[in-house]
């Protein structure tokens, strides 16, 4: 089936990603995206409201007799954005809610992979806050501790000992840091090794694997600072060998996809795994249902052709025989993040030499936290821009990505100057 309207709900770098690429397709004649940015209004139009609205999504979706529905965040996948335009008989890109508990439910994803033989690092799960530290301080040993549900990524402590995992227990469990997310939390074992993303499109019974990407969280180069929502990724990394990505799909993806099938709930959508790779063995650290986001900006850049058939058939069933392709061998972004990022940060401020950024050759700038006002366009969030370039080399991209992004001025730019690092030639 053919999309000619899509839209995309979302506003970040990853929705301008995805209307940056289907804005191209042959089929496509229009792109709309709610509530979008100042990049995506220049690829369509823009309407003005919220993505966990669903009743307005799905009014919206009818009056712009839209064909599909590409969904960006996970927040309305989990609100039963998917099924409610289903109910409507409008075809939407992602997981139903039973599909999307696989990120909104850190016990449902954990306890499905214990089920099925999924590597994963062993965990116990509490909805008891002292049973919970009084198992860290015997256990007495660096841990993870995770809140159940949705925490816009913050839900995540990563302690070093059993003071720093009890102080996490008392922000999630007791100081409700995170309100209803933090009901229950999992505790499990500190993974080593290098953390790698892997997306695969599918439509319940096929899938498409996509290329493997490795994210930058830390705010600071050397992987310093706090956890941001990513601060840079690029594709492909070294560690995934073939023999490591067999792995990956045999031991996990297939393993994960079967196991929703056998369990009644199909998976259609992205599948985004986030991998610990040690010695050459993937273990899953988390799933997310939607594609990542700097992740995503990488996979766009390199994709030869046009992108809408992966989607179309995902919701619709149709993915076999569909394999992806790739114009660009190795691709890179860098976030440009306000000034202060993570923390408190400043808006509406100018932001100058996109023009010149944009002219650089293999770059793309990918609006995030951007708006219109007084005539050019300002700062509007914490991830103000993607910069993303190909080559044929990391070398090659990085080179390109932050030639383009040094062109890129507004008061209290920050940038980590690493990305890719495992990759380029020091």
């Amino acid at each position: 089936m053919d999309a000619e309207r899509i839209l995309i709900l979302g506003g970040g770098g990853r929705e301008h990603a995805l209307a940056w690429r289907l804005s191209q397709d042959r089929g496509v004649r229009e792109v709309l995206c709610a509530p979008g940015n100042a990049g995506t209004a220049e690829l369509g139009r823009n309407l003005d409201l919220s993505p966990t609205d669903v009743p307005a999504v799905c009014a919206a979706a009818r009056h712009e007799r839209v064909d599909l529905v590409v969904v960006g965040p996970e927040a309305p996948l989990v609100a039963g954005v998917v099924e409610a335009l289903a109910a409507e008989g409008i075809a939407a890109f992602g997981p139903d809610a039973a599909g999307a508990r696989l990120e909104g439910s850190k016990v449902f994803a954990k306890e499905l992979m214990a089920r099925h033989g999924i590597p994963t690092a062993a965990f116990r799960v509490f909805d008891d806050a002292a049973a919970a530290a009084a198992y860290i301080r015997a256990a007495d040993r660096p841990l993870v501790v995770k809140a159940d549900g949705l925490a816009a990524g913050k839900g995540v402590v990563v302690a070093a000992n059993a003071d720093e995992a009890v102080a996490a227990i008392d922000l999630i469990m007791r100081r409700r840091a995170f309100g209803a997310a933090g009901d229950r939390v999992v505790v499990e074992e500190l993974l080593r090794g290098q953390e790698v993303s892997y997306h695969v499109v599918s439509d319940g019974r096929d899938y498409v694997a996509l290329a493997p990407a490795q994210d930058h969280k830390r705010i600071h180069d050397g992987d310093r600072g706090p956890n941001t929502g990513g601060m840079g990724a690029y594709s492909p990394p070294p560690i995934v060998d073939s023999d490591v990505e067999r792995k990956i799909l045999r031991e996990v993806v297939e393993p994960t996809l079967a196991g929703m099938a056998a369990d009644g709930n199909p998976f259609r959508g992205a599948l985004f795994v986030g991998l610990m790779i040690d010695e050459g063995r993937p273990q899953v650290l988390e799933y997310n249902v939607r594609f990542g986001d700097p992740e995503c900006q990488t996979l766009v850049t390199r994709w030869a052709g046009d992108f809408a058939p992966l989607l179309v058939g995902s919701a619709h069933g149709g993915l076999a025989g569909l394999s992806p392709a790739w114009a660009a061998p190795c691709s890179l972004c860098v976030v440009l993040a306000a000034g202060g990022y993570p923390a408190d940060y400043d808006k509406g401020l100018r932001i100058e030499g996109l023009e010149d950024a944009a002219r650089v050759p293999g770059a793309t700038v990918f609006h995030a936290g951007t708006a219109r006002a007084d005539g050019g366009i300002v700062t509007a969030g914490g991830r103000v821009l993607s910069v993303t370039a190909v080559g044929d080399t990391v070398d090659a991209a990085a080179e390109r990505a932050y030639r383009a992004a040094d062109l890129v001025r507004f008061d209290g730019k920050h940038c980590r100057r690493d990305i890719g690092w495992r990759a380029r030639t020091p």
